[in-house]
């Protein structure tokens, strides 16, 4: 059954009672990129869904965007309706040869 991120408000209470699972591949991007947790956290609570993956497995997941600090920041973050757990696959911040000026939009080849 394919399901996805809805906008409900499960992911947001997930993430406001700390129940995030911070992968590793995560964390080590983050710190390349210079991206914290804070800014993570904020783009799940208040940025944009963009993107849903409804068949990645175990579980669905999805990309947030938003501009924080003047930069735009993208978040992929599954989510487990059954544990109301998330968990955030990586952050980083979008290449203009991959996505519009928008930075929501991705360019078509």
């Amino acid at each position: 059954m394919t399901q996805s991120i809805e906008d409900s408000p499960a992911l947001k209470n997930a993430v406001i009672n700390k129940r995030i699972e911070w992968q590793k591949h995560a964390l080590e991007r983050m710190a390349e990129r210079d991206i914290l947790r804070s800014m993570v956290i904020e783009v799940l609570l208040t940025g944009e869904r963009i993107e849903d993956y409804p068949d990645d497995t175990p579980f669905p997941s999805a990309l947030f965007s938003k501009i924080i600090r003047q930069r735009p920041i993208h978040v992929v973050v599954a989510y487990d309706s059954i544990s109301e757990w998330a968990f955030v696959i990586t952050a980083y911040e979008p290449d203009l040869e991959y996505f519009e000026s928008d930075f929501k939009t991705r360019r078509r080849k």
